[in-house]
């Protein structure tokens, strides 16, 4: 499995949101492989995006969306950790937060993780998908371009599916565009609705 190039993530984070679509996030755990196909993206920028991490200018805790591309992102936000890769182009500010993603591997060990047995509402949003996963703070920073990490992206297989795009959910104050993005059909979404 061999993880995307740093050179992906070098770009405007919400072209990585949307080319994230239909990626593969990967987690090694001891001897299992947790993956699923991701399904919802949100991207943010820099201290211009009112919902961003890093509106309020450069602090420790969002130091990363400065810094280099391909790394996680981590942060909590309502007892729930959020799991975002660094993604700009040179020189700005950004990242990209994986709101959702479809189980293909580790599907059991997800589900002790997250104590559920539902397969749909097991990884259809931001915080239930770091919890099946195992994701918490002590993975931000890591470098998801490497193969030796325990957590990278990669391709995924080819295929067709149409995109579409909404304002971002849950944030008080919104940029006038739309960053929100996911396949269409998707029993994984974690929100249906284009607004």
């Amino acid at each position: 499995m061999k993880p995307l190039p740093k050179n992906f993530y070098l770009r405007s984070p919400d072209t990585v949101a949307k080319e994230l679509l239909g990626k593969i996030l990967v987690r090694k755990v001891r001897n299992h492989i947790l993956s699923g196909k991701i399904v919802e993206t949100e991207a943010y920028f820099g201290e211009g995006d009112p919902a961003s991490r890093a509106a309020n200018g450069k602090k420790k805790f969002n130091l990363a969306m400065w810094e280099d591309v391909g790394k996680a992102f981590i942060y909590m936000v309502h007892n729930n950790w959020l799991f975002n890769v660094v993604a700009h182009e040179k020189g700005k500010v950004g990242a990209v937060l994986i709101r959702a993603i479809e189980p293909l591997e580790g599907i059991e060990v997800m589900k002790k993780n997250r104590g559920i047995d539902n397969l749909r509402s097991l990884t259809n949003g931001p915080g239930k998908l770091t919890k099946a996963l195992g994701i918490t703070k002590e993975f931000n920073g890591i470098d998801l371009t490497n193969s030796k990490s325990e957590i990278f992206i990669v391709k995924g297989k080819e295929e067709e599916f149409e995109i579409c795009k909404s304002h971002r959910i849950g944030v008080s104050r919104d940029l006038n565009v739309r960053l929100r993005f996911f396949i269409n059909g998707n029993q994984f979404v974690s929100y249906k609705k284009v607004f």
